[in-house]
């Protein structure tokens, strides 16, 4: 469950992955964001990750600045302190560097390259989905449908 291997998690997630350069105006980004129904992108260079663009980074860095999406590029905005992690990482690893880090986005990064992408929202369905089965096997096996 929550020891779980990311690695886990992953293969159960489509493996689409959105991107954006660091070159594209933020109001690129927050139009691609809202065409797919995501809340962040893998701001990418060359094969290189050098960020992730989230909603919070246009509400906080543009809107309430009062900055032109249109004018303004994602690289200038977009925090170069990147918190990654590993297939190898536990779930419970992820919750928290993401509560520590205050960030709702990990690149999975496997030899530098990028594998994947979680949210919070992925972490806690898998969380919800693992009790739900674990509650499912007791309730079973109170019911004598399981061989002890």
């Amino acid at each position: 469950m929550k020891n779980s291997p990311l690695s886990t998690l992953l293969h159960h997630k489509p493996a689409e992955l959105w991107s954006i350069a660091p070159e594209a105006t933020v109001f690129e980004a927050i139009k691609l964001m809202a065409e797919k129904n995501i809340g962040s992108l893998l701001v990418m260079s060359g094969g290189r990750l050098l960020g992730v663009f989230t909603e919070r980074d246009y509400s906080r860095k543009i809107a309430l600045q009062g900055k032109s999406s249109k004018e303004t590029r994602v690289r200038e905005i977009v925090s170069s302190q990147v918190v990654s992690v590993t297939p190898q990482h536990s779930i419970e690893d992820c919750m928290k560097l993401m509560t520590e880090n205050r960030v709702r986005h990990l690149p999975v990064l496997e030899g530098g390259k990028v594998v994947g992408l979680v949210s919070i929202g992925d972490l806690v369905n898998w969380i919800i989905s693992a009790q739900n089965a674990a509650i499912a096997q007791m309730e079973q096996y109170i019911a004598g449908g399981v061989a002890a």
